[in-house]
């Protein structure tokens, strides 16, 4: 019986997550979909040390500022925009009235994502965009514009040569400290429609072909292919959130599921599927929740997380 789509082969990874694993993830708020998951199901997660960040050059920026180690933000790295303060390297959820909570936050988020990075196996970047705004005083490529007026900004495309040097130098300095570490990366399904249809799939174009000239040079790395699911597979409007431009929460879960096939073994696998009971038990709003039933049903639930070692 025709299915009247095509349906995304699986392909194999040369490499599986399990949930003894430590995994950062970075880039657009794609990375936020699988990082939630991930979390959600007990695995060591971070998930975006510096916020939504959307181009190769700033996400790749951040890394190697994590690797530093040593990194302090100071009144130097912010400056102030609609009543608080910001960073061109972070997102605006790091933005706060007062420069010194923004300090605070910025520097806290560093510390603990340089830790964590030192000791991570995995890391999953979303490439979301090739398109960048820099700064017309300096040049400095922003990761975010913050919304500042347009008479601030340049604006221009990355190569793909650009993207797979920046890409490349960055994983193989990663490397260099961290020999046994994996790379996920992926071109985020989100569309981004600021400058039309056309400039979009321009613009994702030189993701993908950069992504496939890093997988090349660096054999630790592995594609997944989040974007060509949603618009080979998927491919209709129903797998889209009412704005038209995220994946909805249906096309997330199927993402997630490929994605699930392609890193996780049958036995993780397995521990999730008896997570997301346990989750969802634990979610379940009780209508007395301060009966002994209640009380020994979730003290069940402990155990089991117990039985599998959590």
């Amino acid at each position: 019986m025709n299915s009247f789509r095509t349906i995304f082969p699986g392909v194999a990874s040369p490499f599986q997550i399990s949930h003894k694993d430590r995994i950062l993830l970075s880039g657009s708020c794609f990375t936020e979909h699988i990082g939630t998951r991930l979390n959600d199901l007990r695995f060591k997660t971070l998930v975006n040390p510096f916020g939504v960040v959307y181009n190769p050059h700033s996400i790749a920026g951040s890394l190697a500022q994590l690797l530093e180690g040593n990194v302090v933000y100071t009144s130097d790295s912010i400056f102030k925009n609609q009543g608080v303060w910001r960073s061109w390297d972070h997102h605006s959820q790091f933005a706060k009235p007062d420069p010194d909570e923004t300090l605070s936050g910025m520097n806290e988020k560093y510390r603990e994502s340089a830790l964590f990075l030192h000791e991570a196996t995995h890391v999953l970047i979303t490439l979301g965009t090739s398109d960048v705004f820099y700064l017309n005083e300096t040049g400095k490529i922003v990761a975010n514009n913050h919304k500042m007026p347009d008479s601030f900004f340049g604006a221009r495309r990355l190569s793909v040569d650009f993207v797979t040097e920046t890409l490349t130098g960055c994983l193989s300095k990663l490397l260099e400290k961290s020999p046994d570490m994996r790379f996920i990366l992926t071109v985020s399904p989100v569309r981004h429609l600021r400058k039309g249809m056309i400039e979009n799939q321009r613009s994702k174009a030189v993701l993908s072909l950069a992504c496939e000239a890093v997988c090349r040079q660096i054999p630790e790395a592995h594609y997944f292919p989040a974007y060509e699911i949603l618009l080979d597979d998927l491919r209709d409007y129903r797998f889209y959130a009412a704005d038209m431009i995220h994946p909805s929460d249906v096309a997330v879960a199927y993402i997630w599921e490929y994605f699930s096939n392609t890193y996780f073994s049958e036995s993780t696998r397995q521990t999730n599927n008896a997570l997301e009971k346990i989750n969802a038990a634990l979610h379940h709003r009780p209508f007395n929740p301060d009966t002994e039933q209640h009380r020994a049903f979730l003290a069940t639930q402990q155990e089991a997380l117990r039985n599998l070692g959590f």
